[in-house]
């Protein structure tokens, strides 16, 4: 039978997590401006201006209570 008490997350778990989180942050900054840059290329070239999207992040996530 299992337990019927809960199981803590440790605060490892948690950086490991919150880590990941920033991690694919960067990565989608990263790729937004690499679009970007090509888009700016693209206009250069062909002298028409671009319209950069609008970024909206995604809501933060509410911590457990403790």
């Amino acid at each position: 039978m299992s337990s019927s008490s809960k199981r803590k997350t440790t605060m490892a778990k948690r950086n490991r997590e919150n880590a990941l989180r920033e991690r694919r942050l960067r990565k989608q900054e990263r790729k937004e401006a690499r679009k970007l840059a090509a888009a700016e290329l693209r206009e250069a070239e062909a002298g028409t201006p671009v319209v950069a999207e609008e970024h909206i992040e995604p809501p933060e996530e509410a911590s457990p209570p403790a």
